[in-house]
This record gives structure tokens, C-alpha cells and sequence, in this order.
């Protein structure tokens, strides 16, 4: 009786070990196309942030609450900066936006929005919720600032190009995270159960350790009695973890070509940084602050205002340090070919009270000489 007992005590380890979950059953997932696409948005957010939404009658600069809103705090939970962040962050992964107006002047970004077309009629907007709090009216176009920004949703377009970025990338990665990798083997030595339940329970015991060993940077198995454990070591291979940054690197300046970004500023290539900001500016920047302003001024300049002179301006970062361009400054004024306060303007300064300001001045060396008409001696 003493010897069943002890095979039966060995079994019941067995059949406890195999239920235990020691060798957990996890796996990373590396979201390489959410990362791509996060690094070219908050580049861009980070970049329009930076710039002051003006309202302007002829040359004046209007401050009024308009001015305050889009400038220092929209709504009462967000900073301008926030809101602006949070605005070309929908608008570029969303490819729309929808901003409304409460009853007490704030401006609200909507989570999410049921938009109906129409062919003749304004578009309405219904089941606007913003937070957890749905509006029960109907918006119409001429009511809200809505966005678009391509006629397709960019994550669509990428997601073809991910699919074979993905596969790769998950290829290395599988690789990299098994090369240097301890591993083992286990032999039983047991009397187990061998009817088909006994049978079942250890070989997903044995699953469970070669899953380990699959996904774990260290896989470590319990050893106990009847159990033998042996490590088994592989020789390394000569590939380098760049080869991951390689395929990583290759899917993101996919990404910021798809949104207009230079590869030169992604990579922090420092040769010719100069144009290369110059394009992202032209041909990133530009194009969005152009539908911001053309939907702001829409919706806050009606007809007979605009075409009396209102606009709506927007002052954005500038690229070139004023002490950079001195010279061009100073040639374009000598020359009469700007006025001053049209050289503050490009400069992003504000128009100053001085009538000097408004005309035009050419130095000597720019007119024309009444004696080299003459000819001759003089």
C-alpha cells in the first residue's frame, strides 16, 4: 500500500503541476502603424499650435471675444494650445473634425457625430456627443466649424502598405526576441493518467512551455519530481537589432510622405535643414492652416462684411530668425519695393502708428542718376 501511495502522491504533483498557470500565456503586440502615425501628427499639432488666429478689419486687428476664444481658452477644460492640439489630431487620423458652439460661447470638439449630405440643402449634424454628453438638436453647416481633411481616410490608405510592414516587421521581431533566448526540455518520469484526459492535460502543459519559449525573452519552466530539465543552447546568429529600426523607420517616412512631411526632418538630418523646413511648411503646414482659415472665415465673416474688408488671418510660426534675413530686410526697404509696415507683417509683427511706416523709401544707390541720361563729361 505504501508503494501505490507514493506513485499515486507522485501523480497528484503531476496532475497539480499541470494545471498551474506558472508559464503565462502573454505576448507583446508592438503597434508600429499607431507609432508612425502619433510621430507625424504630434509634429504637425505641435507646429500649428504655435500660431495666433487673427480676426482683421482692413489692417486692424480686431480682439475681441472671437479673438480670445481661438487664442487663449475656447471652452472652459482646454487651453488654446489643447484645443488646437486636439483638433489636428482628429482631423488628420479622423479625416474630419467638428467643432460646435454652447449656449455660453464655448467651443466644443465632438467626439463623434452623425453627418447628412444633401445635394442642395446645408448638411446637418445630429447625435453630436461631446465627452459623455449628447446634444439633442440638430446643427447645421452654417452653425459649426466642420474639417475635412483628404476625401480619404488616411489609416485607409496605410493600411494595404502595413499589412506587408507588419508581417516583416513581426518576422524580425519573432527572431530578435528568440535568438539569445534560454531555453529547456523536460523529461517525465512519472506514472501519469494515460487516458485521453491525462493525455490532454500534459500536452498542454507542454504547450504552454514551447509558447514560452516562442515569446518569452526568458522562458523558465518549474521543474519538480519525475521531471528532468535540460537547457538547451543555440548559437547566435549574426543580425543586428537595426534591422527592426530599419523596417520601423521605413513604414514611418511612408507615413510622413502620406502627410507631407520631408524625410530629412524625421530622420534629424541637420544638411540643408533650412529648405527642408521650408517644404514642410509650403506643403504641410500651409495647406492645413488654408482650410482653417477658409472654414473660420466662412462661418465668422458674413458677405457684406468680407467684401468690405474683414478677414480672417492666421499668423503661424516663422522657420527664419529676423536677425537671418537682416539683409534681405534691408535691401527690399532701400530698394522701395515694401513698405516697413508691410516687411512687419511678413515678419510676423504687428503694424506699427508711424506714418513712415506706410511709405515707400529708395536710397540713392536704387534711383536713377539724372547725369548718366546726360552722357558725355558728366
Amino acid at each position: 500500500m505504501g508503494f501505490l501511495d507514493y506513485f499515486k502522491s507522485r501523480n497528484q504533483e503531476l496532475e497539480l503541476l499541470f494545471d498551474l498557470d506558472i508559464i503565462e500565456d502573454t505576448s507583446e503586440k508592438i503597434q508600429m502603424k499607431k507609432l508612425a502615425i502619433q510621430v507625424c501628427v504630434d509634429m504637425i499639432a505641435r507646429t500649428i499650435i504655435q500660431s495666433e488666429f487673427r480676426l482683421k478689419n482692413g489692417k486692424d486687428i480686431i480682439r475681441d471675444e472671437i479673438y480670445y476664444r481661438l487664442n487663449v481658452r475656447p471652452n472652459q477644460n482646454m487651453s488654446a494650445s489643447t484645443f488646437w492640439h486636439t483638433v489636428i489630431d482628429k482631423l488628420i487620423k479622423e479625416n474630419e473634425v467638428l467643432i460646435i458652439q454652447a449656449d455660453n460661447q464655448d467651443l466644443l470638439i465632438a467626439d463623434s457625430f452623425s453627418r447628412i449630405e444633401y445635394a442642395v440643402y446645408e448638411d446637418s449634424f445630429k447625435d453630436v456627443t461631446v465627452k459623455n454628453y449628447t446634444f439633442n438638436r440638430t446643427y447645421k453647416t452654417s452653425d459649426v466649424i466642420y474639417l475635412q481633411y483628404n476625401n480619404e481616410k488616411l489609416t485607409t490608405l496605410l493600411n494595404g502598405l502595413y499589412e506587408d510592414y507588419g508581417e516583416l516587421f513581426g518576422r524580425i521581431l519573432n527572431f530578435q526576441k528568440r535568438k539569445n533566448q534560454i531555453r529547456g526540455i523536460v523529461d517525465i518520469d512519472a506514472i501519469y493518467d494515460k487516458s485521453d484526459k491525462g493525455q490532454e492535460r500534459i500536452q498542454n502543459y507542454i504547450n504552454k512551455i514551447y509558447k514560452a519559449f516562442s515569446e518569452k525573452d526568458v522562458a523558465i519552466v518549474p521543474q519538480q519530481k519525475g521531471f528532468k530539465l535540460e537547457e538547451m543552447k543555440q548559437a547566435s546568429t549574426l543580425q543586428s537589432v537595426d534591422e527592426v529600426n530599419k523596417v520601423t523607420d521605413g513604414f514611418l517616412y511612408h507615413v510622413a510622405r502620406a502627410v507631407g512631411i520631408p524625410i530629412a526632418l524625421i530622420k534629424g538630418d541637420i544638411v540643408d535643414t533650412e529648405k527642408a523646413t521650408r517644404n514642410y511648411m509650403n506643403f504641410c503646414i500651409d495647406p492645413i492652416l488654408k482650410k482653417i482659415k477658409d472654414e473660420l472665415t466662412a462661418k465668422l465673416i458674413d458677405k457684406a462684411d468680407y467684401l468690405k474688408g474683414k478677414r480672417m488671418d492666421i499668423k503661424r510660426i516663422s522657420y527664419s530668425n529676423i536677425f537671418d534675413v537682416a539683409t534681405s530686410v534691408d535691401k527690399l526697404r532701400a530698394s522701395g519695393t515694401v513698405t516697413g509696415n508691410e516687411l512687419r507683417e511678413e515678419l510676423g509683427l504687428e503694424r506699427a502708428d508711424d506714418p513712415l511706416l506706410d511709405k515707400f523709401f529708395m536710397t540713392k544707390n536704387y534711383q536713377e542718376s539724372s547725369d548718366a541720361l546726360k552722357g558725355g563729361d558728366n
